[in-house]
């Protein structure tokens, strides 16, 4: 059992009790040399009980002070005092939901589409699938999607099965005004909401100078940017500002159309250059896919780049122990009080 005292300065009272003795002890060979010859005569002749257990009622109220201070003093029990180290950071997860997100893959041995597969590995790169994925657990994760618009889908959050299950219900764009790819502003606005957040986790601590440990984008696209106010370049600039990293996944092979039966590229694939120099311009980094099985792989790797450990002094109790203390300091003085005004009473 871990305890402590909470005012352990009190227990440096303690020192007085020897000094009573001392003064009682002074006191009583005063008495003893004022005693007649009679009296000294019977002394030595040897007493009864009582004269040979006269010290009780001292050594009674002398344990009652000790017993006394160490209420006072304060002991408790530790209840609950854990500091622990926990991997936390605040994280934007971006996707793509553009038309050629609904290109046809195969993944882990079923059909779906782009989408689909990136759904499943960013549930995984959440929630951890026991292997090389961790899971994030106590981060604070948000959520956007874009095609010819960015949205946001879930704030930053440690409620991480909401934004599950905000992911699970986001859908390829049908509407062929959103169908484009705004790489720019998907990243503007993950910045906007990273800087947001933090700004408010400042007025809530009243703490000007809290910021997060670490902030992050990780962005999946399978195409070039072709639609929004800002260019990735520029929302790049503010990002790097803020101190926020860019992690970028592009899934190569670009947009695609049948024709006669066969599926053919249309151009519009991810450009490595201008997306590796976006990701390294704010210290993040860039990976061009080309099977779509190796996402697990890519995610996994930013799980290990993105992990700041921090130290979170988690909140402590205690539970007094000084009742037993008090309780047995009463019994004393009690006792010795009426161990002197009967048995040891002396006479005047």
């Amino acid at each position: 059992m871990d305890w402590r005292f909470a005012h352990p300065w009190v227990l440096v009272l303690s020192a007085i009790i020897p000094i009573i003795w001392g003064i009682a002890y002074l006191r009583e060979r005063r008495r003893s040399g004022a005693m007649s010859p009679v009296i000294s005569r019977v002394r030595a002749a040897g007493g009864s009980m009582r004269t040979r257990t006269r010290w009780m009622p001292s050594i009674l109220k002398s344990l009652a002070l000790l017993l006394l201070l160490g209420a006072l003093a304060r002991p408790q029990e530790i209840v609950g005092n854990t500091t622990s180290q926990r991997d936390a950071i605040a994280l934007e997860l971006v996707v793509d939901r553009s038309g050629s997100m609904n290109d046809a893959v195969v993944f882990h041995g079923k059909r779906t589409n782009r989408l689909g597969a990136v759904k499943e590995v960013v549930e995984l790169f959440v929630l951890g699938d026991g292997g090389s994925l961790n899971g994030r657990e106590g981060d604070l994760l948000g959520l956007i999607v874009f095609g010819t618009y960015a949205d946001t889908l879930m704030p930053l959050t440690q409620s991480h099965e909401p934004l599950i299950e905000a992911l699970r219900a986001v859908k390829v764009a049908d509407d062929e005004r959103e169908k484009a790819t705004s790489i720019g502003d998907a990243i503007m606005l993950a910045s906007a909401r990273l800087k947001a957040s933090e700004d408010a986790m400042k007025s809530q601590a009243d703490d000007p100078d809290f910021v997060f440990k670490s902030k992050a984008i990780v962005l999946l696209t399978d195409g070039e940017n072709s639609a929004g106010q800002f260019t990735p370049n520029e929302a790049a600039q503010l990002a790097a500002d803020w101190g926020i990293k860019v992690y970028i996944i592009g899934i190569q092979g670009g947009t695609s159309q049948v024709f006669g039966g066969l599926r053919l590229a249309m151009g519009n694939e991810v450009n490595d250059r201008k997306m590796t120099r976006v990701a390294e311009y704010t210290g993040g980094k860039y990976w061009g896919v080309q099977d779509i099985e190796d996402l697990a792989q890519i995610y996994a790797q930013i799980d290990e780049l993105e992990r700041t450990t921090i130290t979170i002094n988690e909140s402590t109790s205690y539970r007094e122990l000084y009742q037993p203390l008090a309780i047995g300091a009463l019994i004393g003085l009690s006792l010795a009080t009426m161990l002197s005004a009967t048995v040891y009473r002396r006479s005047v």
